[in-house]
């Protein structure tokens, strides 16, 4: 699977949306968004022809190596991410290899990443429902949380706030996160994973 290296990206975080979600560890996806659209310098904008927010802008340097990237937040609850995914992609004409989604991933260690491109959904129902509509083939970049204490159920643990402890070092992740989507897009897969995918 090859990207297109003239066609737009599109990086997709995902979360619930609502202000009673906004820090749930399953929203982290989001998060990492928010980061992004705030290094471009753009606010976060309903698309008309799809259920989501999105920022239209580039990153990397400026001039014909900066990559032309479309940030979007799903806005139809995370089960369902696949509809506004697929509805952007269509808009914008984004070959899937030049998709990411950025979110929770249980079996990884709080705080560490993983870049990859293809695979199962691991039991995401995000991922479930995006790769439901488009295939397998798209980019993810996997930010830990870690496996739910004691016998606690994952849907309590993805759908409540990062710990206080955690909190002391979710900014540094979020933003090493944003930077290995930023690495991804502009310098290819395999050098990302190289950096990021410690």
């Amino acid at each position: 699977m090859t990207t297109d290296a003239g066609a737009p990206w599109l990086v997709a975080g995902l979360g619930n949306p609502g202000p009673e979600y906004a820090s749930n560890r399953h929203n982290v996806g989001f998060m990492v968004a928010d980061l992004l659209a705030e290094r471009i310098g753009a606010r976060f904008k309903r698309h008309g022809k799809a259920q989501a927010q999105v920022v239209e802008g580039r990153i990397g340097p400026p001039g014909p190596a900066g990559r032309r990237v479309i940030l979007a937040k799903p806005m139809s609850f995370m089960n369902v991410s696949g509809g506004p995914v697929t509805a952007l992609r269509d808009f914008y004409k984004v070959p899937v290899g030049n998709i990411v989604a950025v979110h929770d991933e249980l079996d990884i260690d709080y705080g560490v990443l993983r870049l990859k491109l293809g695979g199962g959904d691991n039991g995401h129902n995000g991922l479930k429902s995006i790769t439901k509509s488009l295939g397998p083939d798209y980019h993810r970049v996997r930010f830990g949380i870690g496996r739910p204490p004691g016998r606690m159920p994952v849907a309590d643990f993805v759908l409540r706030d990062f710990s206080s402890a955690e909190r002391k070092e979710l900014d540094y992740f979020v933003d090493r996160a944003a930077d290995a989507v930023e690495a991804l897009v502009i310098e290819g897969l395999e050098r990302a994973q190289s950096t990021y995918n410690s």
